[in-house]
């Protein structure tokens, strides 16, 4: 029984992880500073605003890579550990879910590392960096809810390896 609920709580704890991952996420885009900069500028366009958007780009990358292979090694744990605790349909509805994330990092990774910014106009720059947020930030939520549903189902199977003690 202790095997179990270390098990459980370990995948709690990776949830914590993975939330600051997402964090890190949300926070290559959304580098305000940036953005501010980017908006004040003038419509001559200066190529500094657009090596800001290039490093904010790149940084985007990495960082969805590195949380792609950390949510990569965390879903095998989950699909390897949780069948015995959640059964079938709950263990379906988790596969679901976790392929719905694999698609959406999927695309950001491709959007990211296809989106090319040279030769765009101001309003073109603006335009792209708003849908990369957009983009981001819905990534961002599809995998906060998911560890937040994973939590709730998690306390519960917590509380019931507790109880039968």
């Amino acid at each position: 029984m202790s095997d179990n609920l270390a098990k459980i709580k370990g995948i709690i704890e990776e949830h914590q992880t993975i939330r600051g991952n997402v964090k890190l996420v949300g926070d290559s885009i959304t580098d305000q500073e940036a953005l501010i900069s980017l908006k004040s500028t003038r419509s001559d366009w200066s190529p500094g605003r657009l090596d800001i958007l290039t490093e904010k780009q790149h940084k985007l990358q990495q960082t969805i890579n590195f949380l792609s292979e950390g949510l990569t090694n965390h879903f095998a744990l989950e699909e390897k550990v949780l069948p015995q605790f959640l059964g079938g349909f709950l263990m379906r509805a988790l596969r679901l879910e976790h392929q719905a994330i694999r698609k959406a990092i999927h695309e950001a990774k491709s959007i990211a590392a296809n989106t090319k910014l040279e030769g765009l106009s101001q309003e073109e720059l603006i335009s792209q960096d708003s849908d990369m947020q957009r983009r981001v930030n819905g990534l961002c939520h599809l995998i906060e809810e998911h560890a937040d549903r994973e939590d709730l189902m998690l306390e519960m199977v917590q509380r019931a390896l507790v109880a039968k003690g």
